[in-house]
């Protein structure tokens, strides 16, 4: 099943986050869509290509989907 999760990429002790899907936890990234850092409170997001995904069935996290949400996307 694939899964719209957050991806940390950011260095220790600052947080980084990229929006991908993902099939499985050890899986590659199907795409990317979008960027978070919470520390800076950015949040960047492809929403065309978002919107598309969920309407192929691609299920959020609880994270992902409150930050969808936030951006007014849901």
């Amino acid at each position: 099943m694939l899964r719209l999760k957050l991806k940390r990429i950011g260095k220790k002790h600052f947080p980084a986050y990229r929006l991908v899907i993902l099939e499985n936890k050890k899986s590659q990234s199907i795409a990317k869509l979008g960027y978070y850092n919470p520390i800076k409170k950015i949040l960047k997001l492809n929403k065309l290509e978002i919107k598309k995904w969920l309407n192929y069935g691609v299920k959020p996290t609880n994270t992902v989907y409150n930050l969808i949400k936030k951006a007014n996307l849901i």
